[in-house]
This record gives structure tokens, C-alpha cells and sequence, in this order.
């Protein structure tokens, strides 16, 4: 086996799975316990994962947020069909949550005319009320960066509404490590109005796969989860924990 096919070997290994020993490498690629640990070298060398005693971890990116302009600019024809197809499973009448994020943005062009949307995206409401629907934008203080409404009087505030369905943004979507985010009090937010919604979804493109941010905000199996990820092996694992919207 060649060096580059090892090293995907052991990277894709560590997207299933948080750890892996050297003895578990050697026993599966069939090859020396001294080249194993070269390839842990090299792939840490290039920030690809961790060493540790007898092996290597997964390495998370737990600490930088994308700005809401530089969400918009990353797979926004992906994002367009994930909104259209979440947008489909909204009926006249219902009460809805969006989450702040660029992909609940792309949602409102679809929706239906009659509806009452809470929501802590400024950017949401703004283009809500700009379009004539019922619109709550939650009161507290306001995140730099995504734009987004936190803080405790937006959680005694969204503590009081009860919705029908939550669309939620996420920034890790992990098998083992449910629905991640960077920042605590955002995540606050985000639990709270899963919690509050009959059914919550979470509109997450390919890139929010096998990746896993500093707060958890829920286990995957709370959310159905929309999609445009295809036949990939982290959906079948997913797959039998939650359900899975491809679009």
C-alpha cells in the first residue's frame, strides 16, 4: 500500500472514531509498528490529527467562527437547495423558528405567506419583515459576526414561545459528538429553541460533517437533519441514529 493511501486510511478511520491505536493500524494496513508511527509523524506534522500514547486523535478546529459574510461566500448552491427543501416541510399557519446562519436566510424566498417566525438572526428579520410576514425578532445582545441575538433576555424570551418546527443552523454535525458550535451562549439559544419545537431540523451542507466545535448543543437524534451530503459513509452511520433529509 502506498504512503498517500495509508495516510487516508488512517484519516478516514478518525472520522469514525475519536482515537486510534498503532496496534489497531498495524493489525488493518498490514505493515510495520515504525511505519505507522512515521505516518502518525508526518499527518500530525501537517495538522492533520494528534499524537498521544500508543496512538493518534481526531483534531477538532473547537475554536474559530466563520463571520455571517464569509458563511454566504462558502457552498451557496448547496445551501439554496437545503433552504428549498426545508422550506417545503413548512405549512400555511405554522409557527416556526429560524436560527441566525446564512442557510435559515436562504430559507424565506420559499416560504409560505401565512406564518409567524421567531427568530435572533438580524439578517432574518430584516428580510421577513421586508417580505410582509409576522415576525419576532428576540430582544438581548447582539453577537459580532453572525449577527445573531443572544444572551439571558433572549433565553427568558424564547423560554415563553412554543413553535411547530425549528430550523436550525449547526457548525459540527459528529456521530459521536451530536450538534456542535463554537460559542456557549449561542449554543444556549440553540438548545433551548430545539427543545421548545415540536419538530427541529438542521440544515447543514457537506462541510459541517465529521466536525465538532467547542459547545454541544444537542445528540443528533433530537433533529431530523437536511442535507445535501450523498452516499457518503458518515450518512449511513448517521443514518441509523437519526433521520436524514438528502436533497
Amino acid at each position: 500500500m502506498l504512503t498517500e493511501e495509508r495516510h487516508q486510511q488512517i484519516l478516514e478511520e478518525l472520522k469514525h472514531f475519536p482515537t486510534v491505536q498503532v496496534q489497531e493500524l498495524v493489525d488493518r494496513l498490514r505493515v510495520s509498528e515504525s511505519t505507522i508511527r512515521r505516518d502518525l509523524s508526518i499527518l500530525e506534522s501537517k495538522g492533520q490529527l494528534i499524537r498521544v500514547h500508543g496512538g493518534a486523535k481526531r483534531l477538532f478546529g473547537l475554536t474559530d467562527e466563520p463571520t455571517m459574510g464569509e458563511k454566504a461566500s462558502h457552498y451557496r448552491q448547496e445551501k439554496q437547495r437545503i433552504a428549498q427543501a426545508a422550506a417545503q416541510l413548512v405549512q400555511d399557519n405554522d409557527v416556526i423558528y429560524l436560527d441566525a446562519g446564512t442557510t435559515t436566510l436562504e430559507m424565506i424566498p420559499y416560504l409560505p405567506e401565512n406564518l409567524k417566525v421567531v427568530t435572533n438572526g438580524l439578517a432574518q428579520a430584516d428580510e421577513l419583515s421586508r417580505r410582509g410576514f409576522e415576525t419576532v425578532l428576540i430582544g438581548g445582545w447582539i453577537k459580532k459576526g453572525t449577527q445573531a441575538i443572544i444572551g439571558s433576555q433572549a433565553i427568558r424570551q424564547l423560554s415563553d414561545y412554543r413553535f411547530d418546527k425549528a430550523f436550525m443552523g449547526m457548525n459540527g454535525v459528529d456521530e459521536n459528538y451530536g450538534l456542535t458550535t463554537p460559542d456557549v451562549e449561542e449554543a444556549s439559544i440553540k438548545k433551548l429553541a430545539i427543545r421548545q419545537a415540536a419538530r427541529s431540523y438542521v440544515l447543514a451542507d457537506k462541510s459541517k460533517f465529521d466536525c465538532v466545535s467547542f459547545c454541544h448543543v444537542a445528540d443528533v437524534e433530537d433533529v431530523t437533519i437536511i442535507t445535501d451530503l450523498r452516499a457518503d459513509e458518515s450518512l449511513r452511520a448517521l443514518a441509523k441514529r437519526t433521520t436524514i433529509k438528502e436533497v
